[in-house]
């Protein structure tokens, strides 16, 4: 979105202040915020998010299960190397037993973590990159618009200015082609197919957590 709006300043600034003064101009406005929402496409990528989201919050799930039975495996082994009736040969084949099990899940504890961090970085990466490919789609049908009908100047209605008021005040609802936009967008028959992603194990930006998608 930024980008866009600062090619279309770019382009306010090129041209001929005569035109300004002559009023020849040919202005048009879209609300890029709202032809992304209730474009199809945007629902069948949150879909596509959300799916994946659920499938990584089971399986770390999956992992923190076995990683509760195991810790509670070394408890057990703990009360039972306490017993005083244990004999001397027993009593080391069970620490062993426990040294083992607590080597196993401090790696299980690595693998978990790193599970969670590659999981919520590959979500977030699948999520931008369904949307920059949303809003480069909506984009380049806005400029077939503007080119069709001749525009000169095009605003984004959404937009916002650094000091966090909208960067067009006012304009005539003459000029918004937004909805145009939209039943382009949706046209039935049109294609809405999502790039397909690779599949992903694990969202809302983080899976859920053992102890905290």
């Amino acid at each position: 979105m930024k980008k866009l709006l600062s090619t279309i300043l770019a382009l306010t600034l090129a041209l001929p202040l005569a035109a300004f003064a002559q009023g020849t101009l040919k202005i048009g406005t879209v609300d890029m915020q709202r032809a992304f929402k209730e474009y199809s496409k945007t629902k069948d990528a949150e879909a596509k998010i959300n799916d994946a989201k659920n499938a990584a919050k089971k399986e770390y799930d999956d992992r923190a299960e076995s990683y509760k039975k195991a810790l509670d495996e070394i408890n057990t082994l703990n009360k039972q190397l306490d017993a005083p009736a244990l004999s001397a040969d027993a009593k080391t084949q069970k620490a062993k037993e426990r040294d083992d099990k607590i080597s196993n899940i401090k790696n299980m504890e690595r693998e978990i973590s790193e599970f969670r961090q590659t999981r919520e970085r590959q979500l977030q990466e699948q999520a931008m990159r369904m949307r920059e490919g949303i809003v480069k789609e909506i984009t380049d049908i806005v400029m077939d618009k503007v080119k069709t009908n001749h525009m000169d100047l095009v605003l984004d209605r959404s937009g916002m200015s650094l000091n966090g008021v909208p960067v067009v005040m006012y304009s005539p609802d003459n000029v918004d082609f937004t909805s145009d936009i939209i039943t382009v967008l949706n046209k039935p028959g049109r294609s809405t197919a999502i790039s397909t992603e690779r599949t992903l194990s694990s969202p809302s930006a983080t899976p859920a957590r053992a102890s905290k998608p």
